[in-house]
């Protein structure tokens, strides 16, 4: 027989119980399913990471307390001060800098009257806006003025002023924190969520306003320093560290309490954490892949014995051994490949359906991909499955006797 015939013959097996071939490919799709929306959702969140980090312009470091971000140690320590950003913005220290842009953050309770707010709190400098990419609705943006008196004014996300004064104007208008009235210089334009922060839900102050008032510490979380293009990126880094050292009096570079992240390593980092995630989450969709093959085993030795008259009929007119294991091998293949196809799809809408999700319940807009790598895997591991568990029962039923067989009840 010609493996046309042999492949007809499968098709026919399995389309005549059409109920126990759907059932038994369940597994099958369900891992698929479940392994094609994490590897989606994977690509998806570095997606929108490495445009996040772009946003912020390929000649920005970021400069972060701490040893290292895998170094063991709580990387938000006090290591940054004040001392550090006049330091930085001496031009003989670190002459490729044209802005440096030092910021806080953490959560505050906003009031106005008798309305409520718990929103995330941005100690921001003028710089921020820049950097930030950030539009205003109405009034004005903070500046240098107010960073240097710690001036009580206030920036509102565009969802924190509709929740607080909701179509009245919001500008000249008085909120408190903490029992301080802030004077409202500003309103955001709807900008969504950032990396770092959902600038819808979030208020700006002067960072030492946000220091000396609300959050009660002297030290800084980061500090942003952009260069004047991209070409002096790697010499403003190295710039940057020289300086910290001495500010910090370290000589030892392995004693630096502090580390300075260009968006390329920023990226690199983020991405080596969404890969161990994705990997370890598809490890665990996988064993549901493992059960489905072990269902699909016994689901074809149930096959074989019931059709174990069939199997002596065909050998009795001249089938070989062999025909009879491809055929049933056939079947398995044909099993979990229909199930890997079917998972891949119902993984690639379930993931389109949990992007739109993902936007409207937390704002983020991740970008929907379904990787081509991602399809083609579940393809073929859905085959391989088949394939090594078919074997075995593929087996039985070639090595069955035509004359036992034909004299099976």
């Amino acid at each position: 027989m010609d493996f046309k015939d042999i492949f007809k013959i499968a098709f026919i097996g399995l389309s005549t119980h059409r109920v126990r071939s759907i059932l038994t490919i369940l597994g099958i799709v369900i891992g698929i399913t479940a392994i094609t929306i994490i590897t989606s959702l994977g690509d998806s969140a570095q997606g929108f990471i490495l445009g996040e980090l772009e946003s912020f312009g390929t000649n920005s470091a970021f400069v972060i307390p701490g040893r290292t971000a895998f170094g063991g140690e709580n990387i938000l320590t006090d290591s940054l001060r004040e001392k550090d950003v006049e330091a930085l913005a001496k031009k003989g220290n670190v002459p490729a800098a044209e802005l440096i842009v030092p910021f806080v953050f953490g959560p505050a309770k906003v009031i106005y009257e008798s309305e409520k707010y718990y929103s995330s709190l941005l100690g921001a400098s003028p710089g921020n806006k820049d950097i930030d990419d950030l539009e205003l609705a109405g009034g004005e943006f903070i500046n240098e003025e107010d960073v240097i008196q710690k001036s009580a004014v206030i920036i509102l996300g565009s969802k924190v002023k509709e929740e607080l004064f909701g179509s009245s104007d919001a500008v000249g208008q008085k909120v408190k924190i903490k029992d301080k009235s802030y004077r409202v210089i500003g309103v955001l334009e709807p900008k969504g969520q950032s990396l770092f922060v959902n600038y819808d839900q979030v208020v700006i102050v002067p960072y030492t306003t946000a220091q000396q008032y609300i959050l009660g510490y002297s030290y800084i979380q980061r500090i942003v320093v952009t260069a004047s293009s991209a070409e002096k990126l790697p010499g403003m880094v190295r710039d940057i560290e020289e300086t910290l050292r001495d500010s910090h009096n370290i000589e030892n570079p392995d004693d630096d309490d502090f580390f300075v992240q260009t968006p390329e390593d920023a990226a690199e980092t983020f991405g080596m954490i969404t890969d161990v995630l994705t990997i370890l989450l598809a490890s665990i969709a996988a064993i549901s892949l493992v059960v489905g093959g072990v269902g699909i085993m016994n689901i074809m030795l149930v096959s074989v014995t019931e059709r174990t008259r069939e199997i002596g009929l065909r050998k009795a007119l001249g089938a070989r051994n062999k025909d009879i294991l491809l055929q049933f091998l056939i079947e398995a293949v044909i099993l979990t490949g229909t199930g890997g196809i079917i998972g891949i799809a119902l993984g690639s809408i379930l993931t389109y359906v949990s992007t739109i999700a993902i936007l409207h319940f937390t704002g983020i807009s991740f970008p929907f991909s379904s990787p081509v790598s991602g399809a083609l895997l579940g393809v073929s591991v859905s085959t391989a499955i088949g394939f090594i568990f078919g074997i075995y029962p593929a087996r039985q039923a070639s090595l069955k006797s035509p004359m036992e067989a034909l004299r099976y009840e």
